[in-house]
């Protein structure tokens, strides 16, 4: 079992930038996939960045200004969110699994999600 903690949620303006971050409850392999979601009111969970094994995926929609990194000697998973538009305020899910990424970046291989930390972006 792995407990995912998000934090660093918090409200900006368009424009601004802010930094979440997972916190595992025990070592996550380099190999392992681990990623951020995301899910505004009314609408899907939705893929942000996905990262293991060497791989990334990003959202087209985030592409350019969102980086997705991981300390794996703190069992950390990072969003560094840039550029922020109002379109991307929602509330932001860590999820892990216990493989390395598949090669679609499915949301299906993922065993694990942390509860959220909610992200506010004001026009």
């Amino acid at each position: 079992q792995v407990q995912l903690v998000e934090d660093g949620g918090g409200s900006v303006q368009a424009g601004g930038s802010l930094r979440i971050s997972c916190k595992a409850s025990r070592y996550i392999y380099s190999l392992y996939c681990m990623g951020w979601f995301r899910q505004a009111p009314g609408k899907e969970r939705e893929e942000v960045a996905i990262m293991g094994g060497g791989r990334t995926y990003y959202a087209d929609s985030v592409k350019g200004r969102f980086t997705i990194s991981r300390d794996n000697s703190k069992s950390t998973l990072y969003l560094q969110l840039n550029s922020l538009k109002p379109e991307d305020a929602a509330m932001y899910y860590c999820a892990a699994a216990e493989t390395s990424c598949t090669g679609d970046f499915s949301r299906d291989q993922f065993t694990y999600w942390g509860q959220g930390t909610q992200v506010t972006v004001s026009s």
